[in-house]
Formats: structure tokens, sequence, C-alpha cells
């Protein structure tokens, strides 16, 4: 038995499992869960109709590389999303969902021979990163989000000496939980210290088309054209469909970046058997090729996050976020496992800890004190949860 498995954590939402045993919900009210960041909202009917139109594909083996119009409509979202051009033969690949590839990318990246071969991930984090770390045999170091700065991550807590030892870095922008946006000033640091050190930046923007501002959010491989690295050396973009047409069931989504590290990525990929199924690819190039879904979507969670957030802030530490689905919350009294135990004891009310999604690191439990609250039902569960905790922090 492979002895790195040893070495993974449960799921967050595992140990949520175990804290919540034993927990009789109160009966008098309906479940409500805002613990997963599933999405609820209606998948477009496109979808459905190009799988329907599809299910000749079947009939043959489709490739790792998928087809020429797949990497072809990826390509041209991601030029009228973020104004670039990329080669859609060599610089665009197709995956089965942004997570399964964040795990592979540390299998193709990492070299574990290397002596103290490290992955930097934000904290609190997506646990796959740390779980595709610690199975490519490297070692996982921790950069803190900051609350004195919306909770953007604390890279300059990586000193010197792990920066030489790093192989790979997780960027999440817009944030897990925090929905915070990481500006221009702070991918150029990053791309500075890849150069001087080598590393290969991950870039998962799978929130990135959940936003309530009016700029859209920055990319990564937006921020390397603005500064000249128009080659996006060391820069893979993970980005899926799952949030932005509500098919989390897909599992489709595509990465885009540096070609040389492309052709390696491929090459794992084609011996991992990841090929993606013809009627998925077909409803992959429905989905990005039109936008009018993606941007009633965007509305919805909108006029989801103006009706539950005053609610919310009148009673927890909390403000809109820059995007995603989550409202990440400060509690009353600081103890976010208790608040969330006595909350679904009194009113059959989900939500998870802050404190689950990251690890000790710096002195601190950067998630300690809070909670990640996914707004992804419709409208009006959404505000009667949020009606449950208001009553639930004002009860005596």
């Amino acid at each position: 038995m492979n002895p790195l498995l040893d070495r993974l954590q449960p799921y967050p939402f595992e140990r949520l499992r175990e804290l919540t045993t034993g927990i009789q919900p109160n009966p008098d009210l309906a479940p409500i869960s805002l613990g997963i960041g599933e999405p609820r909202h209606a998948a477009p009917s496109l979808i459905a109709e190009a799988i329907n139109g599809a299910m000749a594909g079947l009939s043959g083996y489709p490739a790792t590389g998928g087809t020429p119009a797949l990497r072809e409509a990826i390509a041209g979202w991601i030029g009228r999303r973020y104004g670039l051009t990329l080669n859609a033969a060599t610089q665009v690949l197709p995956v089965n969902g942004s997570r399964e590839a964040l795990f592979a990318i540390a299998q193709t990246v990492v070299d574990a021979s290397r002596a103290g071969a490290t992955v930097v991930c934000p904290n609190p984090f997506y646990q796959i990163y740390e779980g595709a770390a610690l199975l490519a045999g490297a070692e996982v170091a921790f950069a803190n989000a900051d609350p004195a700065r919306n909770f953007a991550v604390d890279w300059r807590q990586i000193d010197d000496a792990t920066w030489a030892k790093t192989q790979l870095i997780y960027v999440c922008s817009p944030g897990n939980p925090s929905g915070a946006v990481m500006p221009l000033a702070e991918w150029q640091a990053l791309f500075e210290l890849s150069d001087r050190h080598g590393f290969v930046i991950a870039s998962d923007e799978c929130y990135s088309e959940i936003y309530f501002r009016d700029d859209a959010p920055l990319g990564g491989l937006e921020a390397a054209a603005k500064l000249g690295r128009h080659d996006f050396k060391n820069l893979i973009a993970f980005t899926s469909l799952s949030k932005r047409s509500n098919v989390p069931g897909l599992r489709s989504g595509f990465v885009a970046g540096d070609a040389a590290l492309l052709k390696k990525f491929l090459l794992y990929r084609t011996y991992h058997g990841s090929a993606m199924s013809p009627l998925v690819q077909a409803a992959s190039i429905a989905a990005w090729n039109d936008e009018a879904h993606v941007i009633e979507n965007r509305a919805r969670y909108r006029h989801k996050f103006a009706a539950v957030t005053p609610l919310l802030a009148n009673v927890l530490d909390v403000a809109l976020p820059d995007a995603g689905f989550y409202l990440w919350a400060g509690v009353p009294g600081g103890d976010d496992v208790a608040f969330a135990q006595e909350l679904l004891a009194q009113y059959n009310l989900v939500v998870l800890p802050g404190s689950l999604l990251a690890r000790p690191a710096h002195g601190v439990n950067p998630g300690a004190g809070r909670i990640r609250l996914a707004l992804v039902a419709d409208e009006a569960e959404c505000l009667e949860a949020a009606r449950r905790i208001v009553s639930f922090t004002q009860s005596p």
C-alpha cells in the first residue's frame, strides 16, 4: 500500500459529520444546508440538447487532448473573456473538471527526489491542493489569509529558504472561502519569485464568473499578459463549467497557459486515462460558446447576495465578497465549531466551520472563528437560512 496515503487528512465534510454525530436537529424546522459549495441553480437547457445530439460519439474512443472544436471553443472564450489569443492546439487542454486537474498537476510537476520538495498553498484552502502535494511526495507550506486585507493571502509569510525548495504553488483567485481577488501587483510578485526559483503556478479560477463588482476578476493569464509575459512561462490556469454554468455533474473544465507544461501534462493524462467523454465535449462546446446563461446566473447570485448579506451583517462579521458564492463570516464568541453544532441542533441548519478549511500555520488557524456559508440554493431558502442565523444569534 502506498504509505503516502497515511499522510492524508479527513475531508472537511467528513470532519463535520464526526463533529455533529449525535446531534438531533430541531424536527420542527425543515433541514437547510449551506455547507457544501455545490451549485444548485438549474443547468441551462443547451447542455441537455448538446448531449442528446452527440450520442453517436459513444461509438469511438475520445482523444485525451479533446477535439479541435472543443479546444477552439475554449480558446474563443478565453479571447472574449480576457482579450487573449491562445494557440488552441498547444496552450489549451480540456479536463474532467478542475478538481482532478488540480490534483494531477502536482503528480506531473513535483520531483520528489529533490530534497525538501515543497508545494505552497493558501490557507484556508481547497483540500485537493494539500492531498495532491502529499501524494506527490512533497511537503506543504501554507500562506495564511490576512483579515486586514479582505482575507487576501499573505505570500510574504513564505520565507526565502522555503521558496528555494518550492516546485509548485496553488493560487485561488477568486478565493475559496473568502472570495478575495488577487490584484496585479501580487501576480507580479509571484511571477518574479517563479522566475527566481523555477516553480510552477497553478491558478485555480473556478469562481471567476460569479462576481459582484463592475469589473470581472483579473485572471492569471490576463495578469501575465498585462506584464508582458505572453508565453505564460510556468503558469497554468484552471477553469471549470461547474460554477459558471451550474453543471457540477458534467465534470468539465480546462487548463491553459505554458505550452511546454501542457505538453508534459498531456503526456501524464494520456497514461492516466483522462479523456473526456464525447457527450461532455459536445455539451462543453455549447456552454463555452454561450454567455447568456452565465449573465443570467450571475444576476441571480447578485440578487441573492444583496438580499442575504445585509441581514447577516447585523449579527455576524461579514461583508459582500469580491466574487464567488460564499460568505466568510466571523461568529460571536469566536468558536466556529460550537456555533455550527448549536445552529444545527437548534435551527436544523448546516454551515461549515472555518477552522476545518485551514491548517494551523504561523501560530494560528486562519479559519478559526469564522464559518463558510455556501449560498447555492434558491433565494427563498438562503433567506430563510439567514433569518434562522439572526434568530440564533439573538436568542438568550
